[in-house]
């Protein structure tokens, strides 16, 4: 029996339908990295490093997007928009310049896992694959990326928070 809850609040049909289409990237993930096992090759050892240069990449047009400033202000403002806000359910808890802390009720990226039939272990692995990006999106912006709770793990949200280095 899994650990892991993640069902959305949110029903309205255009939301749904690009939850599907996040499902179907995380689909395409989940296959590159069961293929390579079944060829004897760890996810871990390339996974990482290559969602980490998507986020990078990722968040360099952001910023760009954003006026070439580093605040998470922008960074909230072209990412974190309101239909993405529907489709993850979040809440924005806080909002600086230094700050960005968001709680996701749903995530269609598990959502795609679990109907992969994965278990809580590998949703935890799939997961943390795919936070690296959103870790070179932090990096593009000078921050970190902490994760003290992920819906992957089991947790009721997940809590994202970008933070610029050596601040509190």
């Amino acid at each position: 029996m899994s650990i892991v809850k993640n069902e959305p609040k949110i029903k309205n049909p255009l939301i749904v339908a690009i939850r599907e289409q996040l499902e179907h990237r995380a689909l395409w993930m989940y296959l590159l990295c069961d293929e390579a096992k079944k060829k004897g090759l760890d996810a871990a050892d390339y996974a990482p490093a290559a969602i980490r240069r998507c986020g990078l990449y990722q968040g360099g047009l952001l910023r760009a997007k954003a006026g070439g400033k580093d605040s998470l202000k922008g960074l909230k403002r072209t990412l974190f928009t309101k239909p993405a806000q529907w489709v993850f359910e979040m809440d924005v808890k806080r909002c600086t310049r230094d700050h960005l802390d968001i709680d996701f009720h749903y995530c269609p990226l598990v959502k795609a896992w679990q109907k992969q039939g994965c278990s809580d272990e590998e949703l935890k692995t799939l997961c943390d694959y795919a936070m690296c990006g959103d870790r070179g999106i932090a990096e593009s912006f000078g921050c970190r990326l902490e994760l003290p709770s992920t819906i992957a793990s089991g947790g009721e949200v997940c809590q994202i928070r970008f933070v610029r280095e050596g601040k509190k």
